[in-house]
């Protein structure tokens, strides 16, 4: 196969929603169809010991949140198709807006009970500032939830999209029938058993047809037919190209958890989404058939397996093949490597494979060259944008709580740091360490993860900060950044990268440096020009 077929053929998107929303139930009904997996682990059924594939670190199996985002991929209809499920809760947000950078489009989950939600608002802001191409799918339809036409106008209004229903639902809840896929003219009938893996499909070209009453019954047929006469008044009809540009987004309903709707949003996605898409670096637009390598690291995972100390850089190929053994430029270290052992992934099995494609993300065992936004090529310097640090929003003082292990726990913070789990800063005026994170629920994690994978204890004492500030160091030699430094010596800081940072106790505090040394600029995101 050619190497623009190979291209051709991939699709690389993200599933995002707000918690409990029902993505890594869809993430394992998509593997399910893709033959990945025999049978889907019940996420939330406790009785079941077999907890969902694609959740694999211990904090994650006892809360039942997604924590670190998993990649996954599998082959159905001879495209190759590659999800990177991400953590929902808002705690971990971070992680999810680096993997966006890695995507070339998103689903959307919203439950049909709760409708859009913070998280999900956020999360789409992210995917519309790069114009990434999005497909709802609307869940959990064998619940009660809100109108058809409520859950459209809610996404329309809340998250600003121009939706078009390409499936609709034939009642819900108790009542729910099955569902009528405009894009392919069918009907899905409901069985609600979940043991069936695929539910059958009858064609259904003329909705006017009397037999429509005998399948599913005279009321819901007039409903079904009153509202897809009302789609069709309201919502534009389809179109790919103004999907393509992030202009239309296609909605689908369904229920993952009984499998249901899957195989028609499945479908219609591997037709209509986008293969691999150039990405703009700071130099230049790189196109992703051309011929020589370029990739970036969007996310580094620690102790992927805990029997062995091994850290894992995700790597998303932009341009040209990653071949095995053949050494390529670290742009940041300015030297070669090379790598005689890169993953793929394919379910939740890894596997060392000879030749990768653009779309594809491949695995790197590090031993500590790897940062968060690293750029690998055959020579030419190239910077992927938009990984940014955000300011953190919780701060704590970290100590260590065993004296015998401060290296395992100098070791563990640096590495953990490393994969972006939160920010360290080190206080200039008595060089004490502070952990930043965007959750509280991070200070848990690095706790847990500390003690489990580097055998170091750790102990927290709260540290007043509203947010961090990162100074533009452009004019140093200037009296007012002399006396900003003089003044608010006991706020500053460094992070791990040694930029100088001044960690503000209130907004308002915050609002009178600004305003006192208006030529000391500062900066929420540690990416600034």
């Amino acid at each position: 196969m050619g190497f623009k077929k190979q291209i051709e053929r991939r699709r690389t998107f993200g599933i995002i929603s707000h918690p409990d929303a029902g993505k890594t139930t869809l993430t394992e009904k998509l593997l399910l169809f893709g033959g990945a997996i025999q049978e889907a682990g019940a996420v939330k059924n406790n009785k079941i010991k077999k907890t969902a594939t694609s959740d694999f670190m211990e904090i994650e199996r006892q809360r039942g949140i997604s924590v670190a985002t998993s990649v996954l991929a599998f082959i159905y209809k001879d495209k190759k198709i590659n999800i990177l499920d991400t953590p929902g809760h808002k705690d971990f947000a971070e992680d999810t807006f680096r993997t966006l950078t890695a995507v070339d489009s998103v689903i959307v989950v919203v439950d049909v009970a709760k409708g859009v939600e913070e998280q999900t608002v956020k999360l789409v802001e992210v995917c519309r500032m790069r114009n990434i191409p999005i497909i709802v799918f609307i869940n959990k339809l064998d619940r009660e939830g809100k109108d058809a036409f409520d859950l459209l106008d809610d996404l329309e209004q809340k998250l600003g999209l121009s939706v078009t229903p390409l499936s609709f639902p034939i009642g819900m809840g108790y009542d729910f029938k099955g569902i009528y896929n405009i894009y392919e003219k069918n009907i899905n009938l409901f069985s609600g058993d979940s043991k069936k893996n695929i539910e059958d499909t009858i064609a259904f070209d003329d909705i006017e047809s009397p037999e429509l009453e005998t399948i599913i019954g005279e009321t819901a047929a007039q409903q079904l037919r009153d509202n897809l006469e009302l789609v069709e008044g309201v919502y534009s009809p389809f179109n790919k190209e103004r999907y393509l540009k992030g202009d239309q987004q296609p909605v689908f309903f369904g229920s993952a958890l009984n499998n249901f709707g899957v195989r028609e949003l499945l479908d219609c996605f591997i037709e209509i989404a986008p293969s691999p898409r150039p990405k703009m670096a700071e130099e230049r637009l790189v196109s992703p058939i051309e011929n020589e390598l370029s990739g970036f690291v969007f996310k580094i995972h620690a102790n992927m397996d805990p029997k062995h100390r091994d850290r894992l850089a995700f790597i998303k190929i932009v341009s040209g093949t990653f071949e095995r053994n053949k050494p390529y430029l670290h742009v940041r270290q300015g030297k070669n490597l090379k790598f005689s052992s890169p993953n793929a992934f394919f379910a939740e099995k890894k596997e060392i494979i000879d030749i990768s494609y653009p779309g594809d993300i491949v695995g790197l065992h590090d031993t500590g060259n790897f940062k968060i936004g690293d750029t690998l090529t055959e020579g030419e310097i190239l910077h992927y944008k938009g990984i940014p640090s955000f300011s953190p929003e919780h701060f704590r003082y970290i100590n260590n709580a065993d004296p015998m292990k401060s290296k395992q726990l100098g070791k563990g913070i640096d590495q953990l740091m490393d994969e972006g789990v939160a920010q360290f800063f080190t206080l200039e005026l008595n060089g004490r360490k502070v952990i930043g994170t965007v959750g509280a629920l991070q200070f848990e994690v690095i706790q847990y993860r500390l003690e489990h994978e580097y055998g170091a204890k750790c102990s927290y004492e709260n540290f007043p900060v509203h947010k961090a500030c990162w100074i533009d160091p452009q004019d140093r030699k200037n009296d007012e950044y002399k006396e900003f430094i003089r003044v608010k010596q006991k706020f500053l800081a460094k992070d791990k990268r040694g930029q100088m940072v001044f960690l503000a106790d209130s907004p308002f505090s915050l609002q009178m440096t600004q305003q006192k040394y208006p030529s000391v600029k500062l900066h929420f995101t540690s990416e600034f020009e």
